[in-house]
């Protein structure tokens, strides 16, 4: 299947719920996506059930997570982090790594900024990245996103290398 469309009907953005967790259960069991998003292989599902209900109760101020549908399935998150001002640092998972590559996050991210601009004014994004994840290196630089240090290493699918970070100014 091809990429989805720039600015396609059948994904959208949405709060997460407690109705999502078998779905969130099944990433758990995903390696691929396990070991690209820095999730603890083989978790328990009593564990896992602990951190998506401080999910989706989450208060903080300073960060917001809205769930990825895609033809009406959840299929992953979007993240603000560190609002303050007019500045936040988005971030992406798509949990299911079949999904990969077909433009899903890309179009969430352009939803995600959307939303963060009408709801909080916010005109600077930040993200990082790790060097060795070349698929979300390729979607900041579509998003416009520009790489501005390389700084701190990470491990990302069993490599560990540099973590490189972009800004992008709206």
């Amino acid at each position: 299947m091809g990429a989805v469309e720039k600015n396609s009907p059948c994904i959208k953005l949405r709060p997460l719920s407690l109705n999502d967790y078998e779905t969130v259960l099944q990433w758990s069991k995903d390696d691929s996506f396990c070991s690209a998003n820095g999730w603890e292989l083989n978790r328990s599902p009593e564990e896992l059930y602990g951190w998506w209900l401080h999910c989706i109760n989450n208060t903080a101020e300073d960060f917001i997570r809205m769930g990825i549908e895609f033809n009406g399935k959840l299929v992953g998150y979007a993240d603000l982090a560190g609002v303050e001002g007019n500045t936040a640092e988005l971030g992406i998972a798509i949990g299911d790594s079949e999904l990969w590559g077909r433009g899903i996050g890309l179009n969430a991210a352009r939803l995600m900024m959307e939303y963060a601009k009408r709801k909080f004014h916010i005109t600077t994004f930040d993200a990082e990245t790790n060097e060795a994840n070349i698929r979300s290196q390729k979607m900041l630089e579509k998003l416009g996103f520009k790489e501005i240090s390389r700084a701190g290493s990470e491990e990302y699918s069993g490599v560990k290398s540099l973590l490189i970070q972009y800004r992008l100014k709206r």
